[in-house]
């Protein structure tokens, strides 16, 4: 099982393999598994890239988040303009039903309001703003409208897990309670455990997704 001390060196190496980031600008403290971040960066994106590139490291059971966004005079932006970008950004993407979506910006904080039909279309919504400049925040308050039966749901659900080559189905189940997902079983990192479940946030007409997965801790022969 890997010490507090490896997790930490091993996720301050991944935020330096990352280019989009300044390693410099972020702490990395860990104690019991879980990680802490810290710092300031210039952008949203980059506080979720730092994130993202501490789950990728085995032996991470979670990780709180104290990164604050600083963002240069350069990159300000008001509301208003942001409000024009986010606009923009999901009127151009193909994915997302702009017309579905109310946009709410304050003090750099968007809000995403409305209803689609497919999480990834809510997620996408998200994704398609989170690098615009002056964005400090999205909330997604996109809702889901259900069109299939639960037991549809458990069948794409299970078909993907089968297909994915990072997901060991054998060790996962999928109970699907109405258009509730409960997922249990084993998984071998934190990068699979998410995996599982996005594939079970994919399906359509989910509509939230309790995740009861827990995280085998390897054990290293010495």
């Amino acid at each position: 099982m890997k010490s507090d001390n490896e997790i930490q060196k091993n996720v301050m190496e991944q935020l330096k393999w990352e280019p989009f980031l300044n390693a410099s600008e972020i702490g990395v403290a860990v104690k019991n598994g879980i990680v802490t971040l810290s710092g300031q960066v210039d952008t949203y994106s980059k506080k979720l890239a730092a994130e993202n590139a501490a789950k990728k490291i085995a032996g991470v059971k979670a990780i709180a988040e104290d990164i604050q966004i600083g963002i240069s005079p350069a990159y300000h932006k008001s509301d208003t303009e942001i409000a024009e970008a986010v606009l923009n950004a999901l009127k151009w993407h193909t994915a997302v039903q702009d017309e579905k979506i109310k946009i709410k910006v304050e003090n750099g904080i968007v809000k995403l309001e409305g209803e689609v039909e497919w999480e990834f279309q809510r997620n996408k919504a998200k994704t398609a703003i989170e690098n615009l400049n002056g964005v400090r925040s999205v909330i997604n308050l996109i809702s889901i409208k259900p069109k299939v039966s639960p037991k549809d749901i458990e069948q794409k659900i299970s078909a993907a897990f089968h297909r994915s080559a990072t997901i060991d189905s054998s060790k996962i189940t999928a109970e699907v309670l109405g258009n509730k997902v409960i997922l249990r079983g084993k998984v071998r990192s934190f990068t699979e455990k998410e995996d599982a479940e996005d594939a079970a946030w994919a399906a359509p007409g989910v509509l939230s997704v309790d995740s009861h997965l827990e995280i085998e801790m390897p054990e290293y022969a010495f």
